[in-house]
């Protein structure tokens, strides 16, 4: 598995090493030996699949401490951008965000780690799927609203489609402006 840093420490891109021939392909998403040799986590505890039609966008979505959760995420087939987000407000790179553009074809994928906001836009029809280092828990949710001006993501979507959930979160300045940072 070759290793990708990005501009912002621990949020890197994953490529995988595939075997083709003939008959298709075959390649190791995640072998927890490996993820140790690369200073990633190994212990996932759920994993969580997702189908989006074109032009859906999800997020941006994160948990509180104590259950912030890294994710190993990629897209079984079609194609999504992921973004995430930093927000750490600790963190010299707080506010700032990676895109990823992630397609089936390449089999690349991206670890996340805790204190990262999460999203994607659905480039075509997409099943996303991400494994997660700790459980899903309704009372840690939070998030920011996809087309925050402040952060100003380009989506790459022209209409996107949001959930009334995520059209109801807050802006990036707001939320922590809550929570006095």
């Amino acid at each position: 598995m070759r290793i990708q840093e990005t501009s912002i420490s621990g949020l890197v891109e994953l490529f995988p090493r595939v075997f083709e021939d003939e008959r298709g392909l075959f390649f190791e998403s995640f072998n927890a030996e490996v993820f140790k040799s690369l200073g990633l986590p190994s212990d996932f505890v759920q994993d969580n699949q997702s189908f989006s039609k074109k032009g859906v966008v999800r997020g941006l979505h994160f948990q509180n401490a104590p259950y912030a959760q890294g994710k190993l995420v990629r897209v079984v087939s079609g194609r999504v951008l992921d973004v995430a987000v930093d927000v750490r407000p600790e963190s010299a790179t707080f506010g700032k965000y990676v895109i990823f553009d992630l397609k089936a074809e390449l089999n690349n994928m991206a670890y996340i780690p805790e204190g990262f906001a999460h999203g994607f836009a659905a480039l075509e029809d997409s099943v996303f799927s991400y494994k997660c280092t700790n459980v899903y828990n309704k009372a840690a949710e939070s998030g920011i609203i996809w087309n925050d001006p402040e952060l100003a993501i380009d989506w790459g979507v022209a209409e996107p489609n949001v959930s009334e959930k995520d059209l109801l979160l807050p802006s990036f300045k707001s939320l922590f402006k809550e929570q006095g940072i």
